[in-house]
């Protein structure tokens, strides 16, 4: 396994549908490149800990938050009782659609995650590949993403088709108010998951 998020259509991983009030989000679960935090969201999806939370925190061309059941950005906890470690891959990358874990610092993981929605890459390639990233990514970077994200939040899953954008946008959009809270609340129904 190389880039999973070069041909995401055809990797092979547990895939989480994440159903929400504006529609359904289709992600693709990097369950070898970060297994720990693959099972914790994993796992609490089953538990029904996602279900009727909101997206708290929405900034378009950014990214939309959410997995916080006190919905103040302030809470959550993960499977494992306290926060567990980060789990960086060079394989996996903040591109439009990453699904990461957001966090307070290195090895500060919960269980609020964010899905990566910037459209708008303010650099071109060319600075990303004299950076380091490889040249696929790159290129994938063309199309959005937050490069500035990569070895600071753990990516552990990538959004698999057009409808699962057309969802992301649609909430990326909506009207927002103090600390990028949604005027009217963004609802996480419930996240079903299919193993490979």
């Amino acid at each position: 396994m190389t880039y999973p998020q070069i041909d995401i259509a055809n990797f092979q991983g547990t895939t989480a549908v994440m159903h929400t009030n504006h529609g359904d989000m289709t992600i693709k679960l990097f369950d070898e490149l970060a297994p720990k935090t693959v099972k914790n969201f994993v796992e609490l999806s089953k538990q029904g800990y996602y279900d009727g939370i909101i997206f708290h925190r929405i900034i378009k061309d950014f990214m939309i938050q959410g997995g916080d059941p006190t919905g103040s950005g302030m809470g959550g906890s993960s499977i494992y009782g306290d926060k567990f470690e980060d789990e960086f891959s060079l394989n996996a990358f903040n591109i439009r659609g990453a699904l990461s874990m957001a966090n307070a610092g290195p090895n500060t993981n919960g269980s609020q995650f964010f899905i990566v929605q910037n459209e708008n890459l303010p650099y071109p390639k060319e600075a990303l590949v004299e950076g380091g990233w490889p040249e696929e990514i790159a290129e994938l970077y063309t199309k959005g993403g937050t490069p500035h994200l990569d070895g600071r939040h753990t990516v552990f899953g990538q959004l698999v088709d057009a409808d699962s954008f057309k969802v992301l946008d649609k909430i990326a959009n909506v009207k927002t108010g103090v600390q990028d809270k949604p005027v009217d609340d963004v609802v996480i129904t419930s996240i079903e998951i299919i193993e490979k």
